[in-house]
């Protein structure tokens, strides 16, 4: 497991904070609103429109909120058009960063990314500059399941190309991007919860760094989350335990 995700599992465990409640049905409204805009209302016939709702429902996202998004997407109201665009860099320690957006301005969101990575000793970089060191993969996440063993082997007979039970309590299958769908099927058919299923970029390879970079490495990721246009961060970085440790306590 790459130190970003061992961070997100942290922050899962803590749970969302009220006071970031909002900002959390900001991001999770756009990612509905796109899904409805590029493939329809109907989640049943658009399934990146069924994830998106599935996350609202995990944040407690009110009915009526996921409603008006999707109407806001259909025609059925007015709404700003959101631009998805990804900016690539450099974080401390040379370590490589994505940072997937979801922006009604791109020059506001450009400029709020360029600065957060100066303040935290990296840099933006262009177009194709790191996102080589990534790939595309559905991640479907099992929380709670009994026999870590079972659960590799059901996924890998439904097609899953790789599984993680290092944690047993939280294990993570990796799809192909065309995959995702059949392969959370079969495990939700199986009996087996199924926490999220989600395309991410996946870090091909990761790279350690000392206690003092990783902290720098972290606030950058906390501080680009936080943004309202920032969907999703990802780095290949990994974190030391001491480091690990104080933020797990």
């Amino acid at each position: 497991m790459s130190g970003h995700s061992k961070w997100s599992t942290i922050k899962r465990q803590k749970g969302v904070n009220d006071a970031k409640r909002g900002a959390v049905f900001t991001k999770v409204a756009r990612e509905i609103m796109i899904a409805a805009r590029q493939g329809g209302g109907d989640p049943d016939a658009n399934y990146r429109l069924r994830l998106a709702m599935e996350k609202a429902r995990s944040v407690n996202m009110p009915q009526d909120n996921i409603k008006r998004a999707i109407d806001k997407a259909t025609g059925a109201g007015d709404g700003a058009v959101f631009e998805e665009l990804t900016y690539e860099g450099y974080g401390p320690g040379g370590i490589a960063v994505l940072v997937e957006t979801q922006t009604d301005n791109k020059n506001r969101t450009a400029a709020d990314v360029r600065s957060y990575f100066t303040k935290l000793g990296g840099q933006l970089a262009g177009a194709g500059a790191v996102a080589w060191q990534f790939e595309a993969r559905g991640l479907i996440t099992i929380a709670g399941a009994k026999d870590a063993d079972e659960v590799t082997l059901a996924a890998i007979d439904a097609g899953a190309d790789d599984v993680d039970a290092s944690d047993p309590d939280r294990i993570e299958v990796y799809t192909s991007p065309g995959d995702l769908r059949a392969v959370r099927e079969a495990l939700e058919a199986a009996g087996y919860p199924v926490e999220s299923a989600e395309s991410a970029m996946i870090a091909k390879n990761t790279v350690e760094l000392d206690s003092h970079k990783a902290r720098q490495a972290l606030r950058l990721v906390e501080m680009l989350e936080d943004h309202d246009d920032v969907q999703r961060v990802t780095a290949n970085f990994d974190i030391p335990e001491d480091v690990l440790a104080e933020l797990a306590g």
